[in-house]
């Protein structure tokens, strides 16, 4: 019985005894995959389990023996493509380290367009997750020996990823929406650049149309994550623990 002081039972997929698919029916690894290609293509939004089970050419109810509701489908595929690659080998230098996990990361989520609005909701518990979360905290545990600030550390690096990868498929979605390409876009509002610099209000602006390099996503990404990998750093060498005598 539910104890109303403590809201309804959730039972992780994780703590669920998976069971062995019959003869003919399709595997929960099968059931993810179709469902990560469904995602990736189209967005959670198209993801249901009478699609995934149309897409395995299997029945609903069949699904539903092996993955009990599309919330614990949705914890398989975070944990499916968070094991998509090895997790990088410590090195023991955690700037070093610590790249390498925003890196792979970023790669990820540029895959998976869907993943970074659940990864950036309640964390996810599965193994692979779990192991890539353990990557992350070693690396920043070589920076200081408190787990707290150790914690806050790859917290505030994890948020810079999500935040310039957000960037990035964003501009891809816009690209999709109106069909133009960079170039095509910049070109059908040069003649209004020109006018706004012509106008003279925005002087810094002008400058940056005018003399700044145009720099990629990957020159982007790098220089943010050389800024907030600075920033962390000076941090926490300020913090009291971590002072000399």
């Amino acid at each position: 019985m539910t104890d109303p002081a403590k809201g309804p039972e959730h039972i992780l997929v994780w703590s669920k005894q998976r069971r062995t698919p019959r003869r003919q029916a399709p595997s929960v690894e099968r059931i993810v995959r179709a469902a990560v290609v469904i995602a990736d293509a189209e967005g959670l939004a198209a993801l249901s389990m009478r699609r995934v089970a149309a897409d395995l050419e299997s029945g609903t109810a069949s699904l539903y023996r092996y993955v009990e509701s599309r919330d614990d489908l949705l914890d398989l595929m975070i944990d499916a493509v968070q094991g998509e690659t090895a997790p990088p080998e410590p090195t023991g230098d955690w700037r070093a380290d610590m790249t390498a996990v925003a890196r792979r990361l970023r790669a990820t989520l540029l895959r998976h367009p869907w993943l970074a609005s659940e990864l950036t909701g309640r964390p996810a518990l599965g193994a692979n997750s779990l192991r890539q979360q353990d990557t992350a905290l070693t690396a920043a545990a070589a920076l200081t020996a408190d787990i707290t600030l150790a914690a806050q550390a790859v917290d505030t690096v994890l948020s810079y990823v999500f935040g310039a990868v957000g960037r990035e498929l964003a501009e891809e979605q816009a690209r999709r929406r109106t069909g133009l390409t960079e170039e095509q876009w910049r070109e059908s509002v040069g003649p209004y650049i020109r006018e706004v610099i012509a106008g003279g209000a925005y002087p810094q602006f002008a400058r940056r149309v005018a003399e700044a390099d145009d720099a990629g996503p990957d020159e982007r990404f790098e220089f943010g994550l050389e800024c907030v990998l600075d920033g962390v750093e000076a941090r926490v060498r300020r913090a009291p623990e971590n002072r000399g005598p």
